[in-house]
């Protein structure tokens, strides 16, 4: 989340005339998170968050907003869009693509224990099995096909050495089957600051807008890459163990997905790398913007290599 798209106040005030959820009273911007505008509303009647979208195609939206409303539906503690007066969710403000959704409750923790990893294990799990019943489909934004063509948009601004792990991690992925994985809407970028805890209960899972359809071994790579390493990008075998046996314990990984572990875990730091190096060597203007460091996920990828996780659950 970030600012690249400012809103006056009199502007969103107007804007706000076409919802049901009473005056403005305060609007903030959001500097955390690197691709769309956001800020916290707080009219007379809540608190809320508005998104306006910089970049991403205005038909690709609905996939998104009714993915959150499925999932709320279906009790996960997912911020849930707010239709306007014309029962429609997605509306335009400031020349953009603009969502209004509920503002949790709880604040992000960046540094986790066990515990608190175990929950956020069971929790991916239940989002993945409740999206079974999610009815649209949409191919993952930062799937393989993005990664090859970003890696070839930033290869040029890259050292000599991350340009030779950059060619053979490309390589590596290109050799990885993933048709015998199983598969759904996934979150795709379940990081800790996407995560808010309500004393010990996750109190929101925020940020869909990253999601797709994809392998949901793929996710669950994500999640670990961030919630269970160190500084230096190692494994954290204790909070590494905590999440992927609670995920396990709610749906039980196949023998492919076991198979396919290390690799997938490559894939999901190579895919954060890359988008990072893009925002840090090809920078977008903005009001509030953050880039977040590229070396840590060049780090991790290199460490997946050469020391590959431990097991999955189930390995025989």
């Amino acid at each position: 989340m970030s600012v690249f798209t400012p809103v006056p106040e009199t502007v969103l005030a107007q804007w706000l005339q076409n919802y049901a959820i009473g005056r403005l009273v305060e609007l903030k911007g959001i500097s955390a998170g690197v691709q769309n505008s956001n800020f916290f509303v707080t009219t007379t009647l809540g608190r809320y968050v508005l998104t306006l979208f910089e970049d991403m195609p205005r038909a690709e939206l609905p996939y998104y907003l009714h993915l959150m409303a499925h999932l709320a539906r279906h009790g996960l503690p997912v911020p849930a869009p707010i239709a306007n007066r014309d029962n429609e969710y997605l509306g335009t403000l400031q020349g953009k693509p603009a969502v209004l959704v509920m503002r949790l409750q709880g604040t992000s923790d960046m540094t986790p224990d066990t515990d608190r990893c175990t929950r956020v294990g069971a929790m991916l799990a239940g989002l993945h099995l409740a999206g079974q019943s999610y009815g649209r489909r949409q191919t993952n934004p930062r799937g393989a096909s993005w990664r090859s063509e970003a890696a070839q948009r930033v290869r040029d601004h890259l050292p000599e050495d991350e340009r030779t792990l950059l060619d053979a991690e490309l390589r590596f992925q290109a050799t990885l089957d993933c048709e015998q994985l199983p598969a759904g809407a996934i979150h795709a970028d379940l990081f800790r600051d996407n995560v808010l805890w309500d004393g010990e209960h996750i109190g929101g899972v925020i940020d869909f807008y990253f999601a797709g359809h994809d392998t949901w071994l793929f996710d669950l790579a994500v999640t670990v890459n961030d919630w269970c390493t160190e500084a230096d990008g190692s494994l954290n075998r204790a909070r590494y163990d905590a999440l992927v046996q609670a995920y396990h314990a709610e749906r039980p990984f196949t023998a492919a997905e076991r198979a396919a572990w290390p690799g997938m875990l490559r894939a999901a730091a190579l895919r954060f790398w890359l988008s990072r190096a893009l925002d840090f060597h090809l920078p977008r203007e903005g009001e509030m913007v953050l880039v977040k460091n590229p070396h840590e996920y060049r780090d991790i990828l290199r460490l997946h290599i050469d020391v590959p996780a431990p097991p999955l659950p189930g390995q025989v």
